[in-house]
């Protein structure tokens, strides 16, 4: 006999925003999730050359790999 109580709470309707949007809603074991980037708006499906930035990210890595920056444009 399998235990009970033991699975998180289902929700079949949890809802996805994306900056502040709702999005779509899907199956979770979350009632609500919070995302930086999905298809609509990630640079690949969208052909944009935007670079999505979040806390300071690609600062750190070229900080953490200290790469130089060789534009003649700065």
């Amino acid at each position: 006999m399998p235990k009970s109580n033991i699975h998180p709470k289902w929700y079949p309707e949890a809802e996805v925003y994306c900056e502040g949007k709702l999005i779509f809603k899907i199956g979770s074991t979350k009632d609500k999730l919070n995302v930086d980037v999905w298809s609509g708006n990630h640079p690949f499906f969208t052909d944009s050359q935007r670079i999505i930035d979040t806390e300071g990210r690609v600062e750190r890595f070229i900080k953490k790999y200290k790469i130089q920056n060789n534009n003649s444009d700065t």
